[in-house]
């Protein structure tokens, strides 16, 4: 159809996630090897206009909220050239112990994220 396909906008918040923290000075590599995780626990993808095949794409990341367990972040997709609006999505992170199991944020990184806890 000549259209990217849906499910590679969500890879595009994940590569925006991923160096919107990266930007604050620590990485995932670095939060893992901390023992903590972040997984994907929500996610919602308004599609606005479609990405062509080869074109270029832009992923503004945003902060949307921190608690004490999760992270939310928003997304805005757009077209690196005409600076259209693609898509707009949030995720909702959720941090994990080693075991797997939700645990609260450690205060190091809602730091890094300029939140208090709560």
């Amino acid at each position: 159809m000549g259209v990217v396909y849906h499910a590679n906008y969500l890879v595009w918040c994940e590569i925006g996630r991923v160096e919107f923290i990266r930007a604050l000075g620590t990485s995932y590599a670095s939060l893992e090897r901390s023992g903590v995780t972040l997984a994907v626990a929500e996610a919602s993808v308004r599609y606005h206009a479609p990405a062509r095949y080869d074109d270029l794409v832009r992923v503004e990341t945003s902060l949307a909220d921190v608690r004490s367990r999760t992270i939310t972040f928003d997304y805005l997709i757009s077209h690196a050239e005409t600076r259209g609006r693609l898509a707009t999505a949030r995720t909702t992170l959720i941090c994990l112990d080693s075991g797997g199991r939700p645990s609260v944020m450690p205060d190091s990184l809602r730091a890094a994220l300029g939140s208090p806890a709560r």
